[in-house]
């Protein structure tokens, strides 16, 4: 945000509803749900939240929008997949008014969806890079279970924070050489190993087992589905059987949705063979019951 409001000159920045970007003040101010936000007020002025995956929505988007902050799928919201015409209107609308779009791939990056980085999946091709970020936000996986994060831009927006003031960004811990040594391992093994070559094939295995009347809905990007049930009483009863063997089969961690309380998370790490997925999937479907 700090990088979008010193490139454009610009204050307005446009987030999206149900979205999750994290809990400093920064991020808590275009976090997607008043409920979160509110215990914190005030936060960071000239911040619009607006509904993601909406063409109306882009119509909030001009020339005073200094940065739109957007997940490429949204997950805390249950796995929300927008479509690839949407994507394809956002990044036009910003490059018509001159505003930067930010990308938090914090969750979908590192071969989640089955490509390394989420948005590769809106890419045309004919027109290759037309859905490429201004700015890119990594996290997580980044630091092959070490702490990193990472923002990237394109080395003329990124060096602008060099000057005016001199110390435009700074962090204490950037850069740590065991945490980027981890990181880069990660990256290696991921790249090389071909971890991503299974993720569709993983991810259709799930789905054809997960079959059972009280799922209300299946939604799946890769190795990263929410099944949909009735209730958060319902979905909070099926986790506590999944996680404890005293209450059912037992064994698999899983959790809900900050913003779909009724919603099942299922994100096993890309390397879950597919003995797993069925041992796993028959904890689920025990624990239904």
């Amino acid at each position: 945000m700090k990088l979008a409001k010193r490139v454009t000159n610009r204050t307005q920045i446009i987030a999206f509803n149900n979205s999750y970007h994290g809990s400093t003040q920064g991020a808590l101010s275009v976090i997607g749900d008043e409920y979160w936000r509110n215990a914190f007020r005030p936060l960071l002025p000239d911040v619009l939240h607006v509904e993601y995956n909406s063409f109306e929505s882009l119509n909030e988007i001009t020339e005073r929008t200094a940065c739109v902050i957007a997940e490429t799928i949204q997950a805390e919201a249950g796995i929300i997949v927008p479509s690839k015409e949407w994507m394809q209107a956002l990044r036009k609308k910003c490059d018509e008014t001159g505003t930067l779009l930010i990308l938090d791939e914090i969750q979908t990056g590192f071969g989640r969806t089955g490509k390394l980085w989420g948005f590769e999946h809106f890419i045309q091709k004919d027109s290759l890079g037309n859905i490429v970020p201004d700015i890119l936000l990594l996290g997580k996986a980044l630091g092959g279970g070490m702490p990193l994060g990472a923002f990237i831009a394109d080395k003329e927006l990124m060096s602008q924070l060099m000057e005016n003031p001199v110390l435009g960004h700074i962090t204490t811990f950037g850069g740590h050489p065991v945490c980027c040594a981890a990181g880069m391992a990660a990256m290696k093994a991921l790249l090389e190993e071909g971890m991503m070559n299974g993720v569709k094939k993983k991810e259709e295995l799930f789905r054809s087992i997960l079959v059972h009347p009280k799922i209300k809905a299946i939604r799946s990007f890769g190795l990263w589905m929410a099944l949909e049930f009735d209730s958060f009483e319902t979905n909070k009863k099926i986790i506590d059987a999944c996680i404890h063997p005293s209450t059912g089969s037992g064994g698999v961690l899983t959790d809900w949705f900050l913003f779909a309380s009724n919603c099942l998370r299922i994100s096993p790490p890309l390397i879950i063979s597919d003995e797993q997925v069925n041992k796993a999937c028959a904890v689920l479907l025990s624990s239904l019951s």
